[in-house]
């Protein structure tokens, strides 16, 4: 799973309202939809169209907000974090939305992404006189904003997103607007939606889901778009390409009642068992997925193999995701607490176990381990998705080959490590499938940590494919 490898961070979240009386409560609520992108820190900062006021802390969001009283969150409209480290440190300073406040106004600033020029970015505004109050990345468009004494408008906002290399989704809330913007490759999610009169924005359409909100488009690469009192106007501030969604979206990241791009998350899980199926058969008594991530392509992998689906894995639902732990050890002692084998489904049988993606290999070994000492016969390990073998710089902290199990070690090696009877890897072309549904420009996703392929270098340049440590 995406949690073996040392200080993985995932995706942050982002979520805003504009024209709603409870706009406070309902991006809490969205937020909590999309707790699963974030755990190290939350905050929302609401404006009454005169002021912005703002709340935040480290941790979950019921524990940030669990003694907030909302009627001083007052206002309707809002932008909300939620927030994993991929830049900048677990500090209070750098838990999100970042709150600035001038002379002539106040800006919040919501951010999901990695900005890969941002030390260089900083440098520059370092030597013009900035000093910046984070280490987080985010701040630096901030300071872009805003260089040269410029107001907070769609044009100094243009301008600053055009000097920032990298994959972003960004949330800016003024006084009197919301503004939202997403990368010219498109790697991050974005949404529209619609509650009542309200617009409603998020990384995630299950957050639209949770407060009731109805879809109405995706942001779509290269787009700034304007929602105010007078309603959205949306205007394109970089040519767009063709788009490269993040491909772990679908295969781990995301929760699987949302839409991406216009495609279920569950419906592309599934579909990656059934190409996996057609790839990797394997002649067993059951398939078992690992909770949860994994259990879609399990089930797609059983109906194509004409296998039985059980529930060979149980999970302990009150256990956090094993990569928040803030060590290795505490990480492993993490796997223990939260997975467990179903001896009584297990024990005498042939298993095929559905695995999302192996990355340091820690998690697949203790599992397989618990397996057989479980009593399972055979354990062939099927993984529905490509070989993770190159850092990914996008979002995801794992920026290092070193500890990268594929990048190290052939299937044959991967599979007396992690103890197996057999592994085998869904094909790019069979993730593709899954997912792709047509050949438009707005189709098409980024599996740069598993082809070495980057839609976006530092340098601006796209479509390198780079493969150096």
């Amino acid at each position: 799973m995406l949690a073996e490898i040392k200080g993985i961070n995932e995706e942050c979240g982002v979520f805003g309202i504009w024209g709603h009386d409870k706009a406070a409560e309902l991006t809490y609520y969205g937020l909590h939809s999309m707790q699963h992108r974030g755990q190290e820190g939350a905050g929302i900062v609401v404006s009454d169209g005169k002021e912005l006021t703002a709340h935040k802390g480290l941790g979950l969001v019921n524990d940030v907000f669990k003694k907030a009283k909302f009627e001083e969150l007052a206002g309707r409209n809002a932008v909300g974090h939620v927030r994993y480290t991929t830049q900048g440190g677990k500090v209070i300073e750098n838990v999100q939305p970042l709150l600035f406040r001038t002379q002539t106004g106040s800006m919040a600033l919501a951010h999901n992404g990695n900005i890969m020029n941002a030390h260089q970015l900083r440098g520059e505004l370092e030597d013009e006189g900035s000093i910046l109050q984070t280490s987080s990345d985010t701040e630096v468009l901030a300071h872009l904003i805003r260089r040269g004494g410029q107001r907070t408008n769609e044009t100094s906002i243009s301008t600053a997103l055009n000097q920032v290399v990298g994959a972003y989704a960004y949330l800016i809330l003024k006084e009197d607007r919301m503004y939202a913007a997403l990368d010219p490759a498109g790697i991050r999610p974005l949404s529209i939606g619609k509650l009542g009169d309200a617009y409603v924005v998020a990384s995630e359409t299950c957050a639209f889901d949770q407060i009731g909100a109805t879809f109405e488009r995706e942001v779509l690469p290269g787009e700034l778009v304007t929602i105010s009192d007078d309603g959205i106007e949306i205007r394109r501030f970089a040519p767009r390409g063709g788009r490269k969604l993040c491909a772990m979206e679908y295969v781990y990241l995301s929760r699987p009642d949302s839409d991406l791009n216009h495609v279920n998350v569950h419906a592309s899980r599934k579909q990656m068992g059934v190409e996996l199926a057609k790839e990797a058969p394997v002649d067993a008594d059951m398939v078992i997925g690992v909770p949860d991530s994994s259990i879609s392509a399990a089930i797609g992998y059983a109906e194509e193999s004409g296998l039985p689906y059980e529930m060979g894995i149980l999970k302990n639902r009150y256990v956090g995701r094993t990569f928040i732990q803030p060590s290795q050890e505490l990480r492993e002692q993490g796997v223990k607490m939260k997975l467990s084998p179903v001896r009584g489904i297990v024990e005498g049988k042939r298993i095929v176990m559905i695995d999302d993606s192996i990355v340091r290999g820690t998690t697949s070994r203790r599992i397989v381990k618990m397996l057989k000492q479980a009593g399972a016969k055979e354990v062939h390990v099927r993984i529905a998705s490509p070989s993770i073998q190159h850092p990914c710089y996008y979002g995801i902290d794992m920026s290092t080959r070193k500890e990268l199990i594929a990048a190290n070690n052939s299937p044959e090696e991967i599979c007396e490590i992690i103890g197996a009877d057999s592994i085998a890897y869904l094909s790019e072309r069979g993730l593709e499938q899954a997912i792709v549904k047509d050949k438009t420009i707005n189709q098409g996703v980024c599996m740069a940590c598993m082809t070495g392929r980057y839609p976006v270098m530092e340098n601006g340049e796209t479509e390198i494919n780079y493969t150096k440590c």
